[in-house]
């Protein structure tokens, strides 16, 4: 076994399913950094919980990727012998954990895109995928409805809370842009630029229950689908990858 770097092809096919395995792979490291640290015993397990789940649809979409491409990858290759540029995740996801206000509110927008993504999905011509999202959906969906609760609670709560929450708000609503970033790449779903206008309804939605009201319009749009990712990225993957680039082919 190596512990050499990978490529991976570039079909539409397989770049699709890199961009979502990657966002749920990235973004399930980020909320696992929450295992231990949670504000209360319940929160930790969930979001211990939802990390898992999150990972567990990047190893289905990992595995299925490497399938595709051909060149006798498995998943743990994909996830953890490929260099900082070969991950297509938004920026949103390796943004660092921050406070509790900070990591619910991204879960709730990543949730919400997921869930209409997952939703249109499940009717992909790809029988693979579409076996994929149907069970994902509903994970997705109590992902939404949990950090929601959140949201609501914490906006419409304290006047700490509140002000953490719209720190938060104003922090990831830039980063958001990228969720709907056109550029081509699809084939097996949906376009990303397909799905704002049902996410923007249900956060919408969600943010006027928690008295927050919905930012200007940004007109940044980070590039991490492109693999132009923030430093956090650079920082996160050697811990990402340590144990399979010092054990190679290690398995559980």
């Amino acid at each position: 076994m190596t512990t050499a770097s990978i490529k991976v092809g570039a079909s539409p096919e397989v770049q699709y399913l890199l961009r979502l395995g990657d966002s749920c792979l990235i973004l399930s490291q980020r909320i696992a950094e929450w295992c231990g640290h949670g504000p209360i015993l319940e929160e930790d397990l969930a979001l211990s919980n939802m990390a898992l789940d999150l990972l567990g649809q990047a190893r289905a979409l990992l595995t299925h990727a490497a399938r595709l491409d051909g060149q006798g990858h498995d998943e743990d290759q994909l996830a953890f012998l490929r260099e900082e540029r070969q991950y297509l995740n938004p920026v949103l996801m390796e943004l660092p954990r921050g406070d509790f206000a900070f990591t619910q509110l991204r879960n709730f927008a990543v949730a919400t895109w997921l869930l209409a993504l997952w939703s249109r999905l499940e009717q992909s011509g790809d029988v693979e995928l579409a076996a994929i999202a149907g069970k994902a959906v509903k994970e997705a969906r109590y992902h939404q409805q949990h950090a929601a609760d959140w949201v609501v609670r914490l906006g419409d709560g304290t006047d700490e809370s509140n002000t953490r929450m719209k720190a938060a708000l104003n922090t990831l609503w830039p980063y958001f842009n990228e969720l709907f970033a056109a550029d081509g790449v699809a084939g097996l779903g949906p376009a990303w630029a397909e799905l704002k206008p049902d996410w923007l309804a249900q956060f919408g939605e969600v943010l006027a229950e928690a008295g927050l009201a919905l930012p200007k319009e940004s007109a940044y749009i980070s590039s991490g689908h492109k693999g132009v990712h923030s430093e956090h990225l650079g920082h996160m993957l050697p811990t990402m990858q340590y144990l399979q680039r010092a054990y190679p082919g290690g398995v559980w």
